[in-house]
Formats: C-alpha cells, sequence, structure tokens
C-alpha cells in the first residue's frame, strides 16, 4: 500500500510517518516542490519542524534571514520564529519534513491541500488565501500575510 499523497501551493507532499504511527511523537513527510514555489511566510505556536534536504536546492527564510540548501542541508525551525522555503531551482527538489510533537503540521496538510494519485505535479492555481489561513489557524500555524 501506498503512502497518502496531496498537492498543497506547489508541494507533493507524501506521509511517510504520520502520529498515529508515532504514538504522536513526530510526523514526518516527503515533499516534492516545483520549480519556484514552496510555502508561505508563517510560524508555529505549538511544535518544532525540520526540513532535511534530498535532492536540489531550497532557499529558506528564517525570521528575515536567507539561506539556500542542498542536498545533505539541514534547518531546525523552533517554535514563533517566522519562516518559509522556497525552491530556486528550475526542476523539482525534494526533502523530508519533520514536526514534534506530530499530527499539527500533518492535519493541516490533509485540510488545505488535496489528494493525489501518481507523481506529477497538479496545475498550479492562485491560492485561497482566507481558506488556507482559516485551516492553518486551526492547527495552531499563523500564515503570515502582507498587510
Amino acid at each position: 500500500m501506498s503512502a497518502p499523497t496531496v498537492h498543497l501551493l506547489g508541494n507533493l507532499l507524501t506521509f511517510r510517518a504520520t502520529a498515529a504511527t508515532t504514538e504522536g511523537g513526530f510526523s514526518l513527510v516527503e515533499c516534492r516542490t516545483a520549480p519556484g514555489q514552496g510555502s508561505p511566510p508563517h510560524l508555529q505556536r505549538h511544535d518544532v519542524e525540520a526540513f532535511y534536504v534530498l535532492e536540489g536546492r531550497y532557499e529558506f527564510t528564517l525570521a528575515g534571514e536567507t539561506r539556500t540548501e542542498g542536498p545533505g542541508g539541514f534547518v531546525l525551525i523552533p517554535r514563533d520564529v517566522p519562516h518559509h522555503f522556497r525552491n530556486p531551482g528550475e526542476t523539482e527538489a525534494r526533502m523530508l519534513i519533520l514536526n514534534v510533537p506530530g499530527g499539527l503540521h500533518e492535519g493541516f496538510f490533509r485540510d488545505a491541500g488535496e489528494a493525489v494519485e501518481g507523481t506529477a505535479f497538479p496545475p498550479m492555481a492562485p491560492p485561497d488565501v482566507p481558506r488556507l489561513v482559516g485551516i492553518a489557524a486551526g492547527y495552531g500555524i499563523e500564515v503570515l500575510t502582507p498587510a
């Protein structure tokens, strides 16, 4: 049986370990990101997030400082630190996302994303920002929208 995958904002997120399989300890998601795509600026109040780059390159912005990481790069995001990531390359990039404890980001990804079959990125459409912000808030994630 294959792991479930959702599409969210140009990211294909495949659940490799869930809160249900780790006794709530953590969630582990494999993330494939289309060129030029990523996450909006956000912060979380209840969990710690970490990224481990497997392929390609990602730009990570933490508290206003940007750095680029390639394969083997690791980025830890403490609670309450504004951050986002983006694939600056011309081909897809791939990383693992770890959330401790498990469940919050996992639930957000499932509720805000769209279940997909296969490995192709669906066509991109502008996000429904009010919907995204509302779902995120329910999981302790604050999407930082422009004023």
